[in-house]
């Protein structure tokens, strides 16, 4: 999994064979030199756009190759040991919507297979697109999978480069929907500030004081309102996007601490206003390890179990590839993984386009 923080490539090495599934073992990649700015450029038309990203399809695959083998060498495993891989590929562009709908996932999956020896799974988006589907989030019934509980009403968290939920009721039902930006605006505020790809902990955040004008004028953006279902990304959440809004007098440390306050409100105002019944919160993604942005959640739902997947057995860091490799392991045997009810799909779909070794 490369997501829309564009930090770098989680992999991981997952076994089905045992209920629930488990992950041996685990290992990650950071993007080096100038690939995660080419990328970013990406999401802008711009000059032999095509030839670029053409080219860094290419780079991504050799660069998920290498991450895949240093996996294997620290497990243990052999190329021929592993069934396939789930390669999510890299978002540069997703407009799921009306006649247009389309996504883009860069990473060459055939030369991924051809460096690996090991059948690749990738394109797990389009179909549902294609079924007038958002492409996303695709990973609520794998949280079905891992975590439904027959008592306990459960909301998953993933709070990636975007933020989003999933509904988890005792009877059954499975929802979910993105709610917002999660560490791209942060992470985007402080790399041009303080020359750092994120805030850790949350400390600069902290150090700040939320504007109220400025999160409220955040807050007006028609996608808040919204109803699902509903996705998004780069494309409705950027700096220039963050920049029409300031004045150019606000601290940064201030304009910090609220776009963190800015990913708790779109969260937990999604689940009073959805999910009101539910009694345990679970957090992933790489916002789950930001202190400042977990007290504040959990200040701001008062009453319920805020926690991390960790608690339930899952390392917050790595839910998101062992979804993509669970993904990979459905359209292998050919079974629909999407969910109508989240995605907006006409119905249930096998997703993934499949190169075989």
């Amino acid at each position: 999994m490369s997501g829309t923080s564009l930090d770098g490539i989680d992999v991981v090495l997952a076994d089905f064979s045992l209920s629930p599934p488990s992950l041996p073992c685990t290992f990650y990649l950071p993007y080096a030199g100038d690939l995660r700015q080419r990328l970013l450029d990406l999401h802008h038309s711009g000059n032999d756009e095509l030839h670029r990203a053409a080219i860094l399809s290419n780079e991504l695959a050799r660069c998920y190759a290498e991450a895949v083998f240093s996996l294997l060498n620290k497990s243990g495993m052999k190329p021929q040991s592993i069934t396939a891989i789930g390669c999510h590929g890299q978002t540069v562009r997703h407009c799921p919507q009306s006649e247009r709908g389309y996504t883009i996932q860069l990473g060459n999956a055939a030369l991924l297979a051809e460096l690996t020896g090991i059948t690749v799974v990738t394109d797990f988006r389009s179909r549902d697109i294609a079924a007038g589907g958002q492409g996303a989030p695709l990973v609520p019934k794998f949280h079905q999978v891992l975590f439904a509980d027959p008592k306990n009403h459960r909301v998953v968290v993933n709070i990636g480069g975007i933020s989003n939920l999933t509904s988890l009721a005792p009877a059954g039902g499975v929802t979910g929907f993105d709610c917002g930006p999660g560490n791209l605006l942060m992470d985007a505020w402080c790399l041009r500030h303080l020359g750092k790809t994120y805030d850790q902990n949350g400390a600069w955040a902290g150090a700040g004081k939320v504007i109220p004008t400025l999160l409220e004028k955040l807050l007006t953006l028609p996608f808040f309102s919204l109803p699902p279902p509903k996705s998004t990304g780069r494309e409705l959440f950027n700096l220039p996007w963050l920049e029409s809004f300031l004045c150019g007098e606000e601290k940064p440390e201030d304009v910090q601490a609220t776009l963190l306050q800015l990913t708790v409100t779109g969260i937990s105002k999604s689940v009073h206003a959805h999910f009101p019944g539910t009694v345990e919160i679970y957090l992933c993604g790489g916002g789950a390890r930001n202190a400042e942005l977990v007290a504040r959640l959990r200040a701001a739902l008062p009453g319920k179990k805020v926690e991390l997947t960790d608690a339930l057995g899952v390392d917050a860091d790595w839910l998101e590839a062992f979804a993509f490799a669970w993904l990979a392991q459905q359209a292998i045997v050919g079974i629909p993984a999407n969910l109508p009810d989240v995605t907006g799909a006409k119905g249930a779909r096998v997703l993934g386009a499949i190169y075989r070794a």
